[in-house]
């Protein structure tokens, strides 16, 4: 964690500038722009989640893959702003400080999509193997349900215990990540208590 009490004024304007860019990063939501190319607006259809899995499902499967690779862009380019603007430290609250911008974004209303592909973006430059690892049972979830949900939620229950190994200054940062997105996901959680969930259909559109 970054010591406080060695920053300078230039370094607080520099902290205060990356963590706000990542947030206004975050806030770009590919789903809704695609969506509307097609003549659909996403958040009034399906789940009405601004995410890929909600565009698979309502859009199509070329939809769904643009989607999913911006959102994670979107994550790469702020932990990149931080890390050459300040560090380490500063990449690690930029990748969070995008992670919120997509789930919290001003631009919207502050409702936004469920964080996993910008969060996934953010891990993957920041640290390689733990999102290799992260992806890994996030697939297992998801084959063994066919719910990326399930796969979303379990990733998401070992993050914290995976940057303890690997990123353990910023443990705290990564508990906050993984507790956002399960609670951003309590619909999903009820509907698989329920047996509601519905399972991923690689049907075209």
């Amino acid at each position: 964690m970054p010591d406080l009490s060695s920053f300078t004024a230039p370094m607080v304007f520099i902290w205060a500038f990356a963590i706000i860019a990542a947030y206004f990063i975050g806030n770009l939501s590919p789903a809704s722009i695609i969506s509307k190319a097609y003549g659909i607006d996403i958040r009034k259809e399906g789940s009405g989640n601004p995410g890929t899995t909600n565009m698979l499902r309502v859009v199509g499967k070329k939809a769904a893959l643009a989607t999913l690779l911006i959102d994670m862009g979107k994550g790469v380019a702020a932990v990149l702003i931080g890390k050459y603007a300040g560090g380490e430290a500063l990449s690690v609250f930029c990748g969070l400080s995008v992670f919120i911008g997509h789930i919290f974004p001003a631009l919207y209303g502050f409702k936004g999509g469920k964080g996993i592909a910008t969060a996934f973006g953010v891990l993957l430059t920041l640290q390689p193997i733990m999102a290799l690892i992260c992806l890994g049972i996030a697939a297992i979830g998801f084959v063994t349900a066919r719910r990326i949900s399930v796969g979303s939620l379990l990733a998401a229950v070992c993050l914290p215990f995976l940057s303890w190994v690997y990123l353990s200054d910023y443990i705290i940062v990564f508990a906050i990540m993984a507790v956002i997105v399960i609670i951003k996901h309590r619909s999903n959680i009820k509907r698989l208590i329920k047996g509601e969930e519905p399972k991923v259909s690689f049907k075209k559109k």
